[in-house]
């Protein structure tokens, strides 16, 4: 709200409290910092999607794999139908290493004192590659929740500035004079919480989620390092 434009009138006129009535009156900072926000909360909403989309993704994966893996069928040949075609989550691990373990005897290596250590590094490096592919762009909506709000305050206070200015400017502190300039910086801060507020629900619950299936890839990765640690036991002996 232009602080001029109030002072060319000294009766009371009929503000446009309506939203896009709100943004197109509003000062270009506080336009500026609503931009801002809607923008954000578009992203927020994206990123939500996307994660959605694959962790059902990964937990259906997981699922397949671990039904073929204890079904009887032979690690070899699970391994060859695997490394063919680029894997995820908890197949990419047993790829990992299954790899590891052939290279290992294709080398005819004499001694497997170190086989079982270099396959659990292994299967932890992949591990971590998994979970930094699961947490990626979490911090996005990290840093929407926690700053959201700050910026809608922001927008706010730039926005209670201009009324008390459009008060000075027109010497009249009737309702019609103050209401406009109040309302916009109060629309600032809504914003500012429907991008915060969603953001950060979605990043406890995206965080919960990929716990969860970091648990589950180290429980694999435990028992199949038990099941190579007895298989190179026995051809050790």
């Amino acid at each position: 709200m232009n602080p001029a434009d109030v002072a060319q009138s000294a009766l009371p006129v009929t503000a446009d409290l309506s939203i896009l009535g709100l943004f197109l009156q509003a000062h270009w900072v506080v336009k500026a910092v609503m931009i801002g926000l809607l923008a954000c909360s578009i992203w927020v909403w994206a990123i939500a999607i996307d994660k959605f989309l694959l962790f059902s993704r990964t937990k259906r994966a997981m699922d397949r794999f671990e039904q073929a893996f204890w079904s009887g069928q032979s690690l070899e040949e699970l391994y060859r139908s695997l490394s063919a075609k680029p894997t995820h989550s908890m197949a990419a691990l047993f790829v990992a290493a299954m790899r590891e373990w052939k290279r290992s005897f294709e080398g005819h290596a004499r001694s497997f004192a170190g086989l079982q250590q270099r396959i659990d590094k292994v299967m932890d490096v992949t591990i971590t590659r998994e979970i930094d592919r699961l947490e990626r762009r979490l911090l996005v909506l990290a840093t929407v929740g926690s700053a959201g709000p700050f910026v809608g305050l922001f927008g706010t206070v730039w926005g209670i500035m201009n009324s008390f200015q459009s008060i000075a400017a027109s010497k009249n502190t009737s309702l019609a004079v103050v209401a406009p300039g109040i309302a916009e910086a109060l629309f600032a801060t809504a914003i500012g919480l429907v991008a915060a507020i969603p953001a950060t629900i979605f990043y406890n619950k995206f965080v919960a989620e990929v716990n969860k299936q970091a648990h589950r890839l180290e429980g694999f990765a435990d028992e199949f390092s038990a099941i190579l640690s007895r298989q190179i036991d026995e051809r050790g002996a």
